[in-house]
């Protein structure tokens, strides 16, 4: 069986778990996002192979058994789930299809916030509750009147109102949703801690799993609040439109989101859902997205439905905040303080919209506790929907010959240089004989040299001052400093410290490939640094370039580029850069174009007129490539004095043309 069939049989079998775990025990034990990234796959598996599909793929499900436990009861009418939408062009490709089916229509569209709750409808008789019953598999639910009489926002009689008498007589139905507040799971968690008892995973689930509990006075206990988002009468026109049906229910004393609001125009709506793509984690409760509808309910209803979508309405879907991927490497960044963190690097994955590839581990002690190996598929999350982390593997997927991470092992690997011990009661590995002020003065000696920033006056012995003054405390630190706070240090007086201060604001605005260098990337030297800036042009594209888009830049290869994503999933880096641009420091790329551009250089043996450094720099200005040792792609061979065969016979054997200072300095000559 090949690799894709596996995955394939392994995916069916997973999904259709997180199926009966959502559809009929009500304890999913994913995010939907999660089982949505993962049926995505299937689907396009399913697409390449149309041979391989089975009977029982999720792809081909058309409805799901209800299991017992509480008393089946058939919906009158559907309670229908959503076609989702993820952008503009969909939601407009929607009111198309619509105006195709109903030309000559003028829409109004009505909007409000998608509740990530339990699907339930209250049936009233002549204004009293008589009974709750759930969406099950949308024609048949189970019945939870007893539970739903315990949730203190619904009322057993609704609310008489001389407006709107004709509601309190006859059958009305309330559609909506059970949900647990933030605040109300923060705070059962809170107790859940004190208590010594386990924590509850998220607020969708605690109020699913509750409305399932057989004993009322459980469910009683904990707070759930019921929301509701549709009203139904038997005689339809008693409810012209969907903003009239929330204002009755309001006038009814029924819990509906006040969010909810009516547009005439798509731009409008468009620019409500992007409001509220911002604005939604100030709501008490969790959300997905936002549900769109014709608001006039006759129009809604003469579009119909097909399958269990109804054509009048859509489900705006925000970009998910968890999303599976396949583990690609796990690598270790050594950062500022010498400490080793673990990161994972996996394919490019969409979560919360942005593209992340990589996600901290913290320590090997996580490592070890989530399990993580090379080739899992795992669930990613943003914490904060900032920093991308690895909430669990999903085992069932793992590769058979998946090894486990050997921290120690890994270590010696990729740095086998350096020694790292484990201090007693820490989780995080350390380079040895090293502290955190040790590493940052090294590293800003290493930012202000020729090679990289040259920012004059500032040596070893400045920078020894200023970081034992506690002045400095990261490479971007230096472009907070003032004058006054120089001349409180003995080795500064007034013309010393203003001409530091000079310098360091000379490079606010340095070359992006010297910025890059001076960054201390680990395997980074001038001319990688040259020659990533020459491929990505900017410190953004570098930043999230993948290991593969970096291994195929000449000269950098798995250990360059493992290097390299690694500093640039270290939190403590993100933080430095986002720092940079706050004090006003913008690296530059300007594309070299000169007469040697395409043409590649080493040096051996030394000049006299000038340093190999300089020459380096002068052939770069001039759009040239300098190489440290002679590849198939050199183009001179440049031998000052002291020169040694080696290289000589390198360069013969590849046809390099060997020139001596003087040709150089002919060629340099503008």
């Amino acid at each position: 069986m090949t690799h894709a069939a596996n995955r394939y049989t392994e995916l069916v079998e997973l999904l259709n778990r997180y199926s009966y775990e959502y559809h009929m025990l009500d304890a999913p034990s994913v995010d939907d996002a999660v089982y949505d990234g993962l049926f995505t796959e299937l689907k396009a598996l399913e697409a390449e192979d149309p041979s391989i599909i089975r009977s029982d793929s999720p792809s081909q499900r058309v409805g799901n058994e209800l299991k017992g436990g509480f008393q089946k009861v058939q919906h009158r009418s559907r309670m229908l789930s959503l076609n989702d939408v993820f952008d503009k062009a969909e939601v407009e490709a929607w009111v198309k299809r619509m105006d195709k089916l109903l030309p000559g229509n003028t829409h109004e569209f009505f909007a409000d916030i998608k509740m990530d709750g339990l699907a339930c409808s209250l049936i009233y008789e002549d204004g009293l509750l008589v009974q709750a019953v759930t969406r099950g598999d949308s024609f048949v639910g189970e019945d939870v009147t007893t539970n739903a009489r315990t949730i203190k926002n619904i009322p057993l009689k609704l609310r008489e109102n001389s407006d709107i008498s004709r509601f309190s007589k006859g059958r009305t139905e309330i559609r909506g949703e059970i949900v647990m507040l933030k605040k109300d799971f923060e705070h059962l968690n809170a107790l859940q801690r004190k208590t010594g008892k386990p924590e509850f995973a998220n607020p969708r689930n605690l109020a699913a799993g509750t409305m399932r509990q057989l004993d009322p006075a459980l469910v009683a206990s904990r707070p759930l609040t019921f929301i509701a988002y549709d009203l139904i009468r038997d005689t339809a026109s008693e409810i012209p439109t969907n903003m009239s049906a929330y204002e009755t229910l309001s006038a009814l004393g029924i819990r509906r989101n006040s969010q909810a609001r009516v547009f005439t125009t798509l731009e409008d709506t468009m620019r409500f859902v992007d409001e509220w793509s911002e604005k939604r984690h100030t709501l008490p409760f969790n959300t997905d997205g936002l549900v769109v509808k014709v608001n006039d309910r006759e129009l809604f209803a003469e579009l119909g439905v097909v399958g269990k979508q109804p054509r009048g309405a859509v489900a705006f879907k925000y970009a998910a905040e968890q999303a599976t991927t396949i583990v690609k490497d796990i690598v270790i960044s050594i950062g500022r303080t010498g400490a080793a963190t673990p990161v994972a690097v996996f394919d490019p994955v969409q979560v919360a919209g942005s593209t992340v590839q990589h996600a901290s581990l913290h320590n090997a002690d996580e490592i070890v506790r989530k399990d993580v190996r090379v080739g899992d598929t795992v669930i990613i999350y943003k914490a904060g929907d900032i920093i991308p982390q690895v909430e669990s593997v999903v085992l069932e997927l793992r590769p058979k010959d998946a090894q486990v991470f050997e921290y120690e092992k890994e270590l010696a690997r990729q740095y086998p240089e350096l020694e790292f011990d484990r201090p007693d009661g820490e989780a995080v590995y350390r380079v040895k004989g090293t502290n955190s002020d040790l590493i940052l003065k090294r590293a800003l000696e290493h930012f202000a040299s020729k090679g990289a920033l040259d920012i004059d006056t500032l040596g070893e012995k400045n920078v020894v001052a200023l970081v034992d003054a506690g002045y400095v405390h990261d490479l971007a630190d230096i472009y907070a400093l003032t004058k006054d706070d120089l001349l409180k240090l003995d080795r500064f007086a007034a013309i010393s410290a203003e001409k530091l201060i000079d310098a360091i604001a000379d490079k606010k605005q340095p070359p992006l490939q010297r910025f890059v260098y001076g960054l201390g990337i680990r395997h980074v030297g001038v001319q990688t640094a040259i020659d990533l800036v020459k491929h990505f042009e900017n410190m953004d594209k570098l930043a999230h370039a993948t290991i593969d888009e970096l291994k195929s830049i000449d000269g950098v290869g798995e250990v360059v580029a493992e290097s390299i994503v690694a500093w640039f999933a270290d939190e403590d880096n993100l933080t430095l850069l986002d720092k940079f641009t706050s004090l006003g420091v913008s690296p530059f790329y300007e594309a070299k174009r000169g007469k040697l551009e395409g043409q590649n250089f080493v040096i051996t043996g030394s000049l006299e007129s000038m340093s190999r450094d300089e020459a380096a720099d002068k052939i770069r200005a001039l759009g040239g490539t300098f190489q440290t040792a002679v590849a198939k792609d050199t183009t001179y061979l440049v031998a000052g004095g002291k020169v040694g065969s080696s290289k000589l016979k390198k360069a013969e054997s590849y046809g390099t043309k060997i020139m001596n200072e003087k040709e150089l300095l002919e060629l340099l000559a503008v």
